[in-house]
């Protein structure tokens, strides 16, 4: 059935059908080169967007809210408004076991403290926290480990320093694990220190110590500053989040309208918020590009339709020695096909070219917006199948004026 695209004579056709309006072909191909062009460009920018994002918040539990207490704006139960809510460990332990969908539940605390080391000091945001953060928040250690279970159980005076902390106590290329440094006044031996994220979520932390530590150094008790709640991947952290406060109204005797009571940041929202953006850009970059190489492919056959009328004395004399109706169709439409394909091939070769340049210039180091700009071999399968079907489709039109021409009237044609 196909042994005619191995014919020598059919492709002769080809090559002299582009050869004698050279210009002409290579202007029509270029909207069908612009249009796979902009879709191999749009797709793989949008695929770096997305692996840069990917990237700034690899590291965290996305699907995440962050509940801390406020003032109350409404009297209850002898209450006066204005009452300042503060959290406890036992209302984590509550939210964790009473509230559906929560995978974790991590409280917090932190505050500003004074840190000496030999000559060297500064005042750094310092953070009380479990090992479970760890998990939900991940850090980027440069040396040494994060908090552990034994740190929390034995109070120990352990301590984490941030890359930049670590530079203004420390001189460069110098050992920091191992040694101590004075929190207000107290010796910490620093187990770790972590990078700098481009993304904090959650107030700046500089400094992590075990939480039990915090609790006894500053007198805190059970109270807590803010608690980071994960949900399961299949629960919506937004009904996760109205939980979550109704419950802590109810254990707080807080009005159960009171929407000042509690503040919160629900990562997962926000975070959906840019997927679906993503999401509506890929989709945008799909129908532009189409749009844009139907346009084009519209033009070829435009043009087709003027080569056949070109050539309708030809085609006239190739149906007087007996050529099918099916013979001349075939041509042209494998004459569509041809130059769409070769015009999508040129477009996917420049796209991918153009995605390089883009790596190069903007997809280099931590902070880079672009991250492998690329497209999958199924985008480049699935483009030039589009292709293919859309040569077919267009290549009929002029197809069918052809054969409708009889011999005769074609042979008479000046």
């Amino acid at each position: 059935m196909f042994k005619f695209l191995f014919d020598r004579d059919t492709w002769q056709e080809v090559y002299d059908s582009f050869s004698k309006n050279k210009l002409r072909s290579i202007l029509t191909m270029v909207g069908v080169w612009w249009g796979i062009l902009l879709l191999i460009g749009l797709l793989g920018s949008a695929r770096g967007l997305e692996n840069s994002f990917n990237r700034l918040f690899g590291d965290f539990a996305t699907n995440s809210v962050f509940v801390w207490g406020e003032n109350t704006s409404k009297p209850f139960k002898g209450f006066q408004e204005g009452r300042q809510v503060r959290l406890s460990l036992s209302d984590a332990k509550k939210v964790e076991e009473n509230v559906e969908g929560i995978e974790f539940v991590v409280p917090r605390n932190q505050n500003r403290a004074t840190v000496i080391r030999k000559f060297l000091s500064g005042s750094f945001q310092m953070a009380g926290d479990y090992p479970l953060l760890d998990q939900v928040q991940k850090k980027k250690l440069i040396h040494g480990r994060f908090i552990n279970q034994n740190d929390i159980d034995l109070n120990r005076k352990v301590v984490l320093l941030s890359e930049d902390t670590y530079k203004q106590l420390f001189e460069k290329e110098e050992k920091a694990v191992g040694e101590y440094v004075q929190i207000n006044s107290m010796n910490f031996k620093v187990i770790g220190i972590f990078k700098n994220g481009n993304v904090n979520m959650g107030p700046s932390t500089d400094m992590h110590i075990p939480f039990t530590t915090f609790q006894q150094i500053y007198n805190r008790g059970d109270e807590i500053g803010w608690m980071m709640i994960t949900g399961k991947p299949e629960y919506d952290i937004k009904q996760i989040e109205a939980d979550t406060k109704l419950l802590l109204k109810n254990l707080n005797r807080i009005h159960p309208k009171d929407k000042r009571a509690f503040g919160s940041f629900n990562l997962g929202k926000e975070f959906s918020k840019v997927t679906g953006f993503l999401t509506g850009m890929q989709f945008l970059t799909w129908f532009v590009g189409i749009a844009t190489l139907i346009a084009g492919v519209f033009a070829i056959g435009n043009i087709l339709l003027i080569t056949v009328k070109e050539r309708t004395k030809e085609i006239g004399v190739r149906r007087a020695l007996g050529a099918t109706p099916f013979e001349i169709k075939r041509q042209i439409v494998v004459e569509a096909v041809f130059l769409t394909l070769l015009a999508g091939v040129v477009g996917i070769i420049t796209g991918g070219w153009i995605l390089i340049g883009l790596d190069s210039a903007f997809g280099q180091g931590d902070d880079a917006a672009i991250v492998n700009a690329s497209v999958s071999i199924a985008v480049v399968f699935i483009a030039l199948v589009i292709l293919v079907i859309l040569g077919t489709l267009i290549g009929l039109i002029p197809a069918f004026k052809a054969t409708s021409i009889k011999p005769i009237e074609a042979l008479r044609e000046e």
